[in-house]
């Protein structure tokens, strides 16, 4: 079975920038990953904010996973131009002086994704809900109008 990773297709609607190294690993990445790094956790929460976006004949359909982060962490904006906004923080946590850490691979931190949405979205009209660790933002689409078709009598002399 073969998986097709869209993340990496060009997408005109989005403000990601395509990355050729996502995914490889180095010998680097243990170091960044050891307890205590603070850099890895804050650049991997921001990168690793997986989105899915969908289109039906009514609504896009935005989903991202977002295990442990309450509503309240969680901020969805329309900007100006029809720029939808997800941002948020996932709280770091606790440490006690008598804990000794082995491996830290959860990410914490801030995160932030913008999508361009295309001109047929509702932005008045936009919804969303966090369940199960799951955000999912629905944007309803206009009904795309046919265009109008006038028949012209054409007058004179036919022949």
């Amino acid at each position: 079975m073969s998986i097709i990773r869209r993340s990496n297709v060009f997408d005109p609607f989005s403000f990601d920038i395509w990355n050729p190294f996502e995914g490889i690993t180095t010998i680097f990445d243990n170091a960044l990953t050891a307890p205590g790094s603070n850099y890895a956790n804050e650049a991997s929460a921001f990168a690793n904010t997986r989105i899915d976006w969908k289109e039906t004949p009514e609504a896009h359909i935005f989903k991202a996973d977002l295990p442990g982060v309450k509503k309240e962490e969680v901020k969805v904006e329309v900007m100006e131009g029809g720029v939808l906004q997800i941002s948020g923080e996932r709280k770091k946590e606790q440490e006690e002086k008598s804990d000794r850490w082995h491996r830290i691979e959860r990410s914490s931190g801030k995160f932030l994704r913008r999508f361009r949405l295309p001109e047929n979205a509702k932005v008045d009209l936009v919804k969303a809900s966090l369940e199960n660790g799951v955000l999912s933002i629905v944007v309803p689409k206009e009904e795309v109008k046919k265009p109008e078709v006038k028949s012209i009598e054409i007058s004179g002399e036919g022949k």
